[in-house]
């Protein structure tokens, strides 16, 4: 990935979205990560896998409560209470 800084990014902005059209680019500033720009087809990729993910997550919590494969959370805190104070 190429890494340009805040600077660099802001007055080569036309030349950085070209690049991010072949691969992500990555914004420092004060050299620290700030930013990445992306593709907008990229973008529209890991939105689509977030969106599955998600569902994937959900569908598994909705067979796990009709399966009863669930914990009480007060029992769970409880626990957890007991074993930080010893």
């Amino acid at each position: 990935m190429e890494i340009l800084n805040a600077s660099d990014a802001k007055r080569e902005f036309g030349e950085m979205l070209i690049k991010a059209q072949r691969g992500p680019v990555g914004i420092n500033k004060n050299g620290k990560p700030i930013a990445v720009v992306i593709s907008a087809t990229e973008y529209k990729q890991l939105e689509a896998l977030k969106e599955k993910q998600l569902k994937t997550a959900i569908e598994e919590g909705i067979t796990d409560l009709r399966t009863g494969n669930v914990l009480n959370g007060k029992a769970v805190m409880d626990k957890l209470r007991k074993r930080i104070s010893g």
